[in-house]
């Protein structure tokens, strides 16, 4: 009796077979069009993801050249640091002009860059763009006014790359003579 059990298993419809055969076709048809529509949704956020994932990347992708080349440049910077720290050793020497020289084309190869020097004496202390390194009581100068440049800052368009470090005047306090 085997197959007249396989058979009756075959005769069976399942129970949404038999709503489906029973249901009108225009209930189906809704039932496809509703299915549709979330599928048309569903493609469209999708799109929508992949555009703000592509847009994400190219943005990150452009934050990490820009702090790549912003290391790589304050690393240019300590080299001319040092150009700098030996010119500034001995003036009589015969290596000075070849020494100014080479500083003349790393100063030259920054502004190809778009990097400029920052912090100069006279200019009115920033902490955006300098960093006090020492206090000098004066009445020679205007309070809070760069009076010596310890080392060298540099920008690169407006974006800080490193603050000049500077000395900044103070006026004399109260009762001190000069």
């Amino acid at each position: 009796m085997p197959n007249s059990h396989a058979s009756e298993d075959n005769d069976r419809v399942a129970p949404q077979q038999v709503a489906e055969a029973q249901a009108p076709p225009e209930s189906h048809e809704r039932d496809l069009a509703a299915e549709l529509a979330q599928m048309e949704d569903r493609y469209k956020r999708a799109l929508a993801d992949l555009d703000n994932f592509r847009k994400r990347s190219a943005r990150e992708t452009e934050r990490r050249i820009a702090e790549s080349r912003e290391a790589q440049l304050r690393d240019w910077l300590e080299a001319v640091d040092s150009v700098e720290r030996a010119l500034l050793m001995e003036l009589d020497n015969p290596v000075f002009e070849g020494l100014r020289g080479v500083l003349e084309q790393m100063e030259a190869i920054l502004a190809r860059e778009n990097v400029r020097r920052i912090g100069a004496a006279g200019e009115q202390f920033d902490p955006e763009h300098h960093e006090a390194v020492g206090v000098r009581y004066t009445d020679e100068a205007p309070d809070r006014t760069v009076v010596d440049v310890a080392r060298s800052g540099y920008a690169l368009g407006d974006r800080v790359l490193r603050p000049a470090e500077v000395i900044v005047s103070r006026a004399e306090p109260p009762g001190s003579s000069g």
